[in-house]
């Protein structure tokens, strides 16, 4: 891992798509790919269980993604 961040991945969130080259199959094929418009379903936060605990995935005011526990 070069700690660059991929160009085609860094523009996958709705409000940049227009921007940015579109997630490949290729650049993530060794990791299972969620949309996150088939994950928020219109909604700008959706809960995530993880060992027990609640976590609370958002989209910001910017379309970035942020995670609260």
């Amino acid at each position: 891992m070069t700690g660059r961040p991929n160009p085609e991945i860094a523009g996958s969130t709705e409000h940049s798509r227009e921007r940015h080259s579109p997630v490949t199959a290729r650049s993530v094929a060794s990791v299972p790919v969620v949309d996150s418009r088939d994950l928020f379903n219109g909604k700008q936060e959706v809960g995530i269980i993880h060992e027990g605990a609640l976590y609370r995935l958002k989209i910001t005011r910017q379309g970035k993604l942020i995670l609260n526990k």
